[in-house]
């Protein structure tokens, strides 16, 4: 996860930017990203956020 950001908060913004402007999934962002959805889910995890794939976000 080094081209995206540390922060968790940061990181939320981000990914659920992502997902809600280019991506139709978490795995679609993953891959083209080059990140281990895992890995992200943790660290979301790690704030109380978790994917919600109908909504297409974390929430």
């Amino acid at each position: 996860m080094s081209n995206i950001p540390k922060d968790p908060v940061i990181l939320l913004s981000y990914i659920n930017t992502q997902l809600r402007d280019y991506y139709p999934s978490l795995e679609e962002c993953c891959l083209s990203l080059g990140i281990e959805a895992g890995e992200l889910s943790h660290a979301l995890a790690a704030i109380d956020y978790y994917y919600n794939r109908e909504r297409n976000q974390f929430i």
